[in-house]
């Protein structure tokens, strides 16, 4: 019975690796896990990993993957090896991250109604004004108890030396959610004694936090408000966390025709009659919201929603016109925004960020374009990057040539090594790159983090993209309790 060989395991230079310091000096987070596997033959391993396979197609938990114009639903790629965070690594994310969505939630109050922040000249007009997801519509609409951001989900890394740097901030419609829920789930049927004896802290508060904020939002006082979840349908990439979270809230799933608004409230359609709806939990962007205000064309909105919501008559989770704050141009602020709104130094880092609208800017990185990924401020899912280290010189050029035509739609970065951390690949454990997605939910009381997030990898060797679009897969994220 042969047993997984552990001396095949080669740290990549220059990067942090969450399972060893250097080769044979293994992290003490890390050693249960290894002892147990240690433990298991090859074929055991397999069998697990076999398992895995088949209880996320049984559960139908798959993704759609837009590549070549072709939407080809797949099987999402799972990794069988838990990443580990130690208990002090939590503390110290979860505390940044709270200081990051409260300055981001000011920001976004702010700039809907005084917009002090412009006045005092921190960040500048023009590049409020010419985000696209600035919304006029917005201004002066108060939302329930000035929250903003219900939920986020904060994407960080670390660099060679181990520091974390926020990579994004998902402020819109995050998603991801049900996949950290699911590898859990999973996880739990492949290691069952594994969890308690390493001390792994829980995730699966998720849906509860998040449904007791939805309660605390609604805008009648009543005690059993009407909460919905308004999904763009069966064909949206991520309908599969849609149908998930609306079962395990015990709330509607709904589309935008099953919803109608007379007299400035919104109802649902049921076989009674019509609901008064109270809290719209919606996975439908911003423009395809409500046809009169946004996209005329639009099917999958409600027409005269922006008019309930204006009335307060409807709490709308995330708030329509978050997209100002995790446009990728006006992150580079956010440090500045902690600064402005908060009187503190940022805990968690930015990555370094150059726009490319500033002519001393663009032309530092024309130069060192080789070192750089270059993202549009506004496209998601690892749409439209250029990984500088892996393009060639026709690439590079063609990529001037649309920075050119409208610098302000893009920024640059120093390319970031990622952490690796063990993945079970083809019989033996080797070193993936990897992000982790925490879930940050804000309420009435205040920022709740479950232990935990969605650990993102890079299943290609030598890739830095960790994109499920982009044929990454991940893995089950254990936080240790202290």
């Amino acid at each position: 019975m042969s047993r997984i060989n552990l001396n095949s395991y080669q740290n990549v230079p220059n990067t942090w690796d969450e399972m060893y310091i250097s080769e044979q000096n293994l992290r003490g987070q890390y050693h249960r896990i290894l002892n147990y596997l240690q433990k298991e033959s090859a074929s055991d391993l397999n069998k697990k990993e076999e398992l895995a396979k088949r209880l996320f197609m049984s559960q139908g938990i798959t993704f759609t993957v837009y590549d070549s114009g072709e939407g080809i639903e797949k099987i999402f790629p799972f990794d069988i090896i838990p990443r580990v965070i130690t208990a002090s690594e939590w503390a110290f994310i979860e505390k940044g991250i709270k200081q990051r969505l409260k300055a981001l939630n000011l920001f976004l109050k702010d700039v809907y109604s005084n917009q002090f922040i412009i006045k005092d000249k921190v960040i500048p007009a023009a590049l409020i004004y010419s985000c696209p997801h600035f919304l006029r519509e917005m201004y002066q609409l108060n939302v329930p108890h000035d929250i903003y951001i219900h939920i986020a989900g904060i994407d960080l890394i670390r660099d060679y030396d181990g520091t974390f740097y926020v990579l994004e901030d998902n402020l819109r419609t995050p998603s991801g959610v049900s996949y950290m829920l699911e590898n859990r789930e999973i996880t739990k049927r492949l290691f069952p004694d594994l969890i308690p004896q390493c001390g792994v802290r829980s995730v699966t508060e998720y849906p509860a936090i998040l449904y007791k904020n939805l309660v605390a939002l609604s805008p009648r006082a009543v005690a059993n408000p009407t909460i919905v979840l308004l999904s763009p349908g069966m064909y949206n990439s991520a309908y599969y966390e849609h149908t998930t979270l609306a079962r395990l809230m015990g709330v509607e799933l709904v589309e935008g025709r099953d919803l109608v608004v007379r007299d400035q409230k919104v109802f649902m359609k049921t076989t009674t009659g019509l609901q008064q709806v109270d809290v719209i939990y919606r996975r439908v962007d911003d423009e395809f919201i409500d046809p009169l205000v946004f996209n005329p064309n639009s099917v999958l909105g409600v027409a005269g929603l922006m008019s309930a919501y204006r009335k307060g008559n409807v709490a709308i989770i995330n708030a329509i016109g978050n997209g100002v704050a995790d446009d990728k141009a006006v992150y580079s602020y956010v440090p500045d925004m902690i600064r402005y709104y908060l009187n503190e130094e940022p805990l968690l880092k930015n990555v370094p960020t150059y726009s490319l609208s500033d002519p001393e800017q663009q032309e530092y990185v024309f130069q060192n374009m080789h070192k750089m990924v270059i993202k549009k401020t506004n496209e998601s899912g690892g749409y439209g990057m250029l990984m500088g280290h892996a393009a060639t010189e026709l690439e590079m050029q063609l990529y001037k040539q649309e920075i050119l035509k409208d610098p302000r739609n893009f920024i640059a970065q120093p390319t970031i090594s990622l952490s690796t951390a063990p993945c079970y690949m083809d019989g033996l454990l080797t070193p993936r790159r990897v992000d982790l997605r925490p879930y940050a939910l804000c309420g009435p009381d205040g920022i709740s983090i479950v232990p935990g997030g969605l650990t993102r990898v890079a299943l290609k060797e030598g890739s830095l993209v960790v994109n499920s679009s982009q044929g990454g897969g991940s893995k089950d994220t254990w936080v240790l309790s202290a």
